[in-house]
């Protein structure tokens, strides 16, 4: 697979929709490819298989005969080649691209692929800069700041702002962008990383705001300017309120669902989803671009309410950093302007400033005995400070700060778990631990047996079922007390908390009997559930052969 540009292109002389190409692969003299792709043209660089390559399916490429011509490889589409992209043509690729060169290697495709899995505690480390940052910290090397300096306004245009529902949006930023060029392309650059990431490239402004999500983690979304009326409300849905969203599906939002709008109507699914009716477009000149911070609570489940799962719910259900929204807006703005041009105005912010670092208790002399080693306290202050948390406080009682991406630290035993998986879970030593232990004879000379080996000893087996039945079982078996009923059980046939032991013995009675085992000696010894006082349940034993 090379890069190629076709020298000529002339209509088959017997077929209509077929051409015969002259296409230039680097070598000395230039191949004869027939073509059926519409868009095949002269001066087009474009993908070609040479004779011998091997595309997805196993579809290898052989010198053939097409309708009487004589063709040496073939000129490929995005899907042929298994790349995203339109497979209505052969792939068009820019005027500068090397003849001759092999297209995995322009195209850099030979990188890694990185997989993380990440629990739902760590949403701080669900992009670029955070993955980098928790690198750094365990590397102890410095890291490498992203370019988030402020734009400076070159227009003095705002969009109003207003907040009804603070608890679940405590922070929404705003930009108006004009002037943009409807004409702008985004950058090969960004829409390799785009790709590389599953997403695809849709409009220059629609990727500036999912790079700058996969870059930083903070989810943003673009409304063109010319499409909104009377300002930017986040209030929460009302009942019957129906919503177009960018997937085209029609949603009818629920009270507790926090929702974008205009004085129109709904925009978008806050943190979730835009809606279609107020999308950029091709035709679109101004925008208004939004950052904002969502309260986990106020997007947890909303997403699977409406049937949806997209990058930006995924992020605002585990936390995102609150300081983050003022400084992706600068860093997409600046993004946007180098793309596409334009002239922006004033970051409009509503709600609270960075919140002020939380500060937590921490004694050293603790971290040691919870870890089971010796650590020393400069070892300990310099963990935490790769951490990016501030140290205050000398000798026994000291004062971390921690900062708003860590939102998951929220106790000493938090910054001690932390400590251990800096410092490396292989560098703790092993050690068995050691106590003083005085083994007494009974009284009599020997220990007490239990009760259950008794019963073993007579060829009875001990058992554990379940303390969840039917209602039907328990009042077959109960003796004494009210049925006591699950708020909410796990299966309609587990319901209630058993009364007796003999339920559960009788159904594995029965479940051995039906499966040809008839000789059983069973017993169980547990608890056994009569009032919903918890200190009233009194351990049973029960057997049956």
């Amino acid at each position: 697979m090379v890069v190629a540009e076709i020298l000529s292109a002339e209509k088959h002389p017997d077929a209509d929709r077929l051409q015969v190409c002259q296409v230039n692969v680097g070598k000395e003299q230039p191949l004869t490819v027939v073509c059926g792709a519409a868009n095949a043209r002269a001066g087009l660089k474009t993908a070609c298989a040479l004779v011998g390559a091997l595309l997805p399916a196993d579809f290898q490429i052989k010198q053939a005969k097409v309708r009487g011509v004589e063709s040496f490889g073939m000129l490929c589409s995005s899907k042929e080649l298994g790349l995203p992209g339109d497979a209505a043509g052969i792939l068009e690729l820019p005027a500068d691209a090397p003849v001759g060169q092999p297209l995995r290697q322009w195209l850099n495709l030979d990188d890694s692929l990185i997989t993380l899995k990440l629990t739902p505690n760590r949403g701080d480390c669900l992009s670029l800069h955070g993955i980098a940052r928790e690198v750094a910290a365990l590397a102890d090397v410095p890291l490498i700041p992203v370019d988030m300096a402020a734009v400076a306004p070159a227009c003095a245009d705002t969009y109003p702002i207003s907040i009804a529902a603070e608890a679940a949006c405590p922070r929404y930023c705003g930009r108006v962008i004009r002037g943009i060029d409807a004409n702008a392309t985004s950058p090969r650059w960004m829409v390799e990383r785009l790709e590389r990431s599953g997403l695809r490239a849709i409009h220059p402004v629609v990727d500036v705001t999912n790079y700058v999500l996969l870059e930083l983690g903070e989810p943003m979304h673009a409304f063109d300017l010319a499409k909104l009326q009377g300002g930017i409300h986040v209030r929460m849905g009302r009942a019957g309120e129906q919503l177009v969203l960018l997937n085209d599906q029609t949603i009818t939002l629920a009270e507790d669902t926090l929702a974008i709008a205009d004085a129109a109507g709904a925009l978008a699914l806050a943190g979730i989803m835009g809606g279609a009716a107020s999308a950029v477009s091709g035709a679109t000149s101004d925008i208004f671009l939004e950052a904002a911070h969502f309260h986990p609570d106020a997007i947890a489940g909303r997403a699977r309410r409406y049937g949806l799962s997209t990058d930006s719910s995924h992020r605002f259900e585990r936390g995102v950093d609150p300081v983050l929204p003022r400084l992706a807006m600068e860093r997409a703005t600046r993004l946007i302007l180098d793309i596409c041009g334009g002239e922006c105005g004033p970051i409009s912010e509503v709600g609270p400033g960075a919140p002020a670092r939380a500060a937590i208790a921490f004694r050293p002399a603790r971290a040691r005995r919870l870890l089971g080693f010796d650590l020393a306290d400069a070892a300990i202050r310099g963990i935490l400070q790769r951490l990016d948390l501030e140290v205050a406080g000398e000798g026994e009682n000291w004062s971390v700060a921690i900062p708003s991406h860590r939102f998951d630290l929220n106790g000493e035993v938090d910054l001690i778990e932390e400590i251990a998986r800096v410092h490396g879970y292989d560098g703790i030593p092993s050690a068995a631990p050691r106590g003083q232990a005085s083994l007494l004879p009974a009284e009599d000379g020997n220990a007490p047996a239990r009760p259950e080996k008794l019963v073993v000893a007579r060829g009875y087996q001990e058992i554990i079922t379940y303390s969840f039945i039917s209602e039907e079982l328990d009042r077959d078996f109960r003796a004494t007390g009210a049925t006591l009923p699950l708020l909410n059980p796990i299966a309609s046939q587990m319901g209630v908390m058993r009364g007796s032991l003999m339920a559960g013995l009788i159904q594995a009675l029965k479940h051995n009997l039906n499966h040809g085992q008839e000789r059983l000696r069973l017993f169980e010894i547990g608890r056994v559930f009569l009032s919903a006082d918890a200190d009233a349940q009194p351990r049973n034993a029960a057997g049956l052969a």
